[in-house]
């Protein structure tokens, strides 16, 4: 069996709601009046041109509704993604089913966009 085949099956065997998630270093956000604004550096070669020629903002702001700005603020380096979902349930009930599948696809979103970094446990970020 070579290494990438076992690397792929180990990271198969990993359950997602084990991951803890990080806010990824450098990246700027405040909070006020407890809804998040994260602040997206718009940076490239292709941002710049967009800037000259269609004066489109060097920094976007990105509002976070209620519930993603709640799973923002519970993000710190040590909570897991089931974690987080305990709080969700504590805070908001039903109204956040359901529950784990939408935050799953939030966790992989801001992963996409490059928000958030998973740590390995045991190691703070």
């Amino acid at each position: 069996m070579t290494k990438r085949l076992r690397k792929k099956q180990n990271a198969e065997l990993t359950n997602y709601l084990d991951k803890i998630p990080a806010i990824r270093g450098g990246l700027d956000w405040v909070e006020n009046n407890g809804f998040v604004t994260v602040k997206q550096q718009n940076t490239g070669a292709y941002n710049r041109i967009a800037q000259k020629l269609f004066g489109t903002p060097a920094v976007s702001n990105i509002d976070l509704d209620e519930f993603g700005s709640f799973v923002w603020c519970q993000i710190d380096g040590t909570r897991t993604i089931y974690e987080i979902g305990q709080r969700i349930r504590e805070e908001f009930g039903d109204r956040a089913e359901p529950l784990y599948e939408r935050l799953c696809t939030y966790f992989y979103t801001l992963e996409n966009v490059k928000y958030v970094e998973y740590v390995e446990a045991g190691k703070k970020e």
